[in-house]
């Protein structure tokens, strides 16, 4: 997927986001809901209980004293009024206010429940409207609303104590401010009401709440612990492929160390087999290739001497000749197995004055090379070997294709040597083929021209050696192009 980090570390670390995220999200949606309904019910309780020993001391009390008694009821989060009519809808429920009803039963059993009426409901606005409503209701011999009775309660209007100091009251408007009211109305025997207001039981937000920050606290450290932990642990692996990059470049690097936790032991134990195994099979070609060129040396020197012997002089020639061919081959094909180039150490040089110099000579020589860069550019790499890559592909341009020009250009990281000609060019299906030892392209290339076909094949090791890469394409103009990239440090 697209949006999948491409590192293991940030796959890792994704995989416990999301799993923390989701189970945080479902403890705090289990949390939440068990926390309401903690508080509704222990709320409702209280509630209930001052409901139900109101409700029955009311009961037991004549009609004319009752105004009087509910006096003693009233507190700063508790009111209560006595009315016709009760001042809740009958259609107003929710799960709240049937926690409440139960409550309620349980202390009120001789109460059925169509006598109880139970909501939940914001104060209304104390606006000189609802004022005037809740006086022309009391002149008509009905109380107001529960939070207006509130209100006239805490300015004194119903005839609280004048003890109730302004301190007192601002606790009262603080209680009943800002939240909603519990509102609850029980039917007497006589059909009258009684209708109670409290504060509902208030929380803070789970958002703005210790339990919230504590959760943040945790997935921060926990994720700062598995991020470490997993960069600890996938550490090796970054180690191990940078050692295989070496390898690539360089045979004789030096091997891994074998420690860390089991798994990345045995992965380095056979990463330095694997190297003594590629170590031991080169040398042992080297040796092999180096006792064949000795060997075959001693009787092509018989032969050249035999045939210096030889009258006819035409065939003396012919057989010089590839006695020659025969001494290049093996000369060639021994620095090919050795590879000389690699055990040249990496330094600093200029590598645009090492092409302009390989231009300037073609040219001293009679043959056509032009250089187009940079007059400078610093370059870290094995001099002999990068002067071995080039000056091949510049002698094969002059040979086969004319005109030489030489492009050097550095960006991104990475230096771009490109050498275009105006020759013949290769057939596509060959641009691959020709880097193969000892492979000649026939219509451009025969034993009269030289080489024995293993030019390509060192520019390309050399390159590799070097971290790079080397192609050959065809020109649309007609020629050949030679691109070689080399990585800059």
């Amino acid at each position: 997927m697209k949006f999948l980090p491409k590192t293991l570390v940030g796959r890792t670390v994704l995989v416990l986001l999301v799993g923390l995220s989701v189970s945080h999200l479902i403890s705090i949606g289990i949390y939440s809901g068990d926390r309401q309904t903690a508080l509704a019910t222990v709320g409702g309780k209280q509630v209930a209980e001052r409901i139900a020993a109101a409700t029955q001391f009311v009961e037991g009390l004549e009609p004319a004293a009752r105004a009087g008694a509910l006096k003693s009821f009233w507190g700063p989060g508790f009111s209560v009024t006595w009315t016709p009519e009760s001042m809740i809808a009958k259609d107003n429920d929710d799960w709240r206010a049937r926690l409440v009803r139960s409550a309620l039963g349980f202390y009120l059993d001789d109460v059925s429940p169509q006598r109880m009426r139970v909501r939940y409901a914001m104060p209304p606005a104390a606006s000189p409207e609802a004022e005037a409503a809740t006086n022309a209701e009391r002149s008509q011999g009905r109380s107001g609303h529960p939070w207006m009775e509130m209100e006239r309660h805490m300015r004194g209007m119903t005839g609280a104590p004048s003890s109730l100091t302004a301190r007192h009251r601002n606790r009262m408007r603080d209680i009943w401010r800002g939240g909603e009211i519990l509102e609850v109305s029980v039917q007497l025997t006589d059909t009258s009401w009684l209708n109670f207001a409290s504060p509902a039981e208030r929380w803070q937000s789970f958002w703005s709440s210790p339990v919230f920050l504590s959760i943040i606290l945790m997935t921060v450290a926990v994720l700062g612990l598995s991020v470490w932990a997993i960069r600890t642990a996938t550490r090796p692996l970054g180690v191990i492929a940078a050692a295989a990059d070496r390898l690539g470049l360089d045979i004789e690097a030096t091997a891994l160390d074998e420690t860390g936790p089991r798994e990345v032991q045995h992965v380095a134990r056979a990463f330095n087999t694997m190297q003594n195994r590629i170590r031991t099979f080169v040398r042992d070609r080297t040796q092999m290739l180096a006792a064949i060129s000795h060997d075959l040396r001693t009787p092509i020197t018989r032969l050249r001497l035999r045939a210096e012997f030889i009258d006819d002089a035409d065939l003396q020639k012919k057989m010089l000749d590839d006695l020659g061919q025969m001494e290049a081959m093996i000369a060639s094909t021994l620095a090919f197995a050795r590879d000389d180039a690699a055990d040249e150490p990496r330094k600093p040089f200029d590598l645009a004055v090492l092409l302009r110099g390989l231009c300037d000579d073609a040219t001293d020589a009679g043959q056509a090379a032009a250089y187009d860069g940079p007059g400078r550019l610093a370059y870290s790499g094995r001099p002999i070997a990068l002067t071995r890559v080039f000056s091949n592909l510049i002698d094969n341009g002059v040979s086969y294709g004319g005109n030489v020009r030489v492009n050097l250009v550095a960006d991104a990281g990475q230096v771009t040597v490109t050498v275009t000609d105006d020759g013949p060019g290769i057939p596509d299906d060959q641009l691959e083929q020709v880097f193969a030892p000892f492979h000649r392209v026939d219509q451009s290339r025969s034993r009269e021209t030289g080489g024995v076909g293993l030019g390509l094949s060192v520019v390309r090791s050399i390159v590799r050696a070097h971290g790079g890469e080397v192609t050959l394409a065809n020109r649309a103009e007609g020629g050949l192009l030679a691109t070689v990239i080399l990585p800059q440090d």
